[in-house]
């Protein structure tokens, strides 16, 4: 098993359970070094005192926090260690929530939480009940020099741990969700269809880094001598003048390769309904079209 990246206690009440966590997700990239272009020499990074001109060693080098343009309070790691909240070995939960309730922008890191042999019996009684509850744990966690709230959650009978934004670090874009627009009700219908038609059950295995596939064959052409082949770019497209007429195109597309569609099968909306929709357009687009 994997080295583990935190371990301490989980507690609820008065229950006590030694746990570890292990990361739940890693990227997985092609890497390059960098080299030296005319003899291909692998480069170094290196530590430089500007002031001395000297090439530094790891002892040498210090953490300082910069108050003033140049000027900076030294901090040691003991000092840090010193000021590491309980948290940083025990994971109190603080409250249960319906994990449905908790918007996906706050999920940072996902981490499998398992107990050790001693915590089996409560680290179980707290998935199931979890499981039949339908709620997820709120707790306070402290590693990689920061704290943060966590949010567990029952997942293939065990638990799953995901470290959380604060709501300061959550990005807001000014007029995000304001964007109004005239819909018309065959728009929406066709647009329904399309939905309906590509829809289909969840399976994370069927997608792929295309990108990364790309790298590997431009490697694979490169080691063998051959050409790489450019891959197709898209085409810029431009918003289409008639909406319903590019609704109704891309359906057929669909339904053309997806004769049976997806999860349900998306119905045909007669003509006749299609042309009444169009009919009940505002007399601005009748004239426009």
């Amino acid at each position: 098993m994997a080295a583990s990246v935190w371990s301490g206690y989980l507690t609820f009440g008065l229950i006590s359970l030694p746990v570890r966590l292990y990361s739940g997700a890693r990227g997985n990239h092609i890497s390059f070094h960098m080299l030296h272009r005319p003899d291909h020499v692998r480069v170094k990074q290196q530590l430089v005192c500007p002031e001395e001109d000297k090439v530094l060693g790891r002892d040498e080098i210090v953490k300082g926090y910069e108050y003033h343009k140049g000027e900076y309070v030294i901090v040691e790691p003991d000092e840090i260690k010193k000021i590491e909240p309980k948290t940083a070995k025990a994971m109190e939960i603080l409250e249960f929530v319906r994990v449905e309730e908790v918007d996906p922008v706050y999920f940072e890191s996902s981490y499998y939480l398992l107990p050790e042999e001693a915590g089996r019996r409560p680290y179980a009684l707290l998935t199931k009940v979890m499981e039949e509850s339908g709620y997820a744990a709120v707790a306070k966690l402290t590693m990689h020099n920061r704290e943060y709230t966590v949010i567990l959650r029952p997942h293939r009978h065990g638990l799953m741990l995901h470290t959380m934004y604060y709501q300061d670090e959550v990005r807001q874009v000014e007029d995000f969700g304001q964007t109004a627009a005239e819909l018309h009700p065959g728009e929406l219908k066709v647009a329904q269809q399309f939905v309906e038609a590509l829809a289909t059950e969840w399976n994370p295995a069927k997608y792929h880094d295309s990108f990364q596939e790309n790298l590997k064959k431009l490697i694979q052409a490169r080691l063998e001598g051959k050409e790489v082949t450019p891959v197709e770019k898209p085409r810029r497209m431009a918003p289409p003048p008639d909406l319903m007429a590019a609704l109704k195109q891309s359906l057929a597309q669909i339904q053309a390769t997806r004769p049976n569609g997806g999860i349900h099968e998306a119905k045909k909306l007669p003509q006749a309904e299609l042309q009444a929709s169009e009919a009940k357009k505002s007399p601005r687009r009748r004239r426009a079209a």
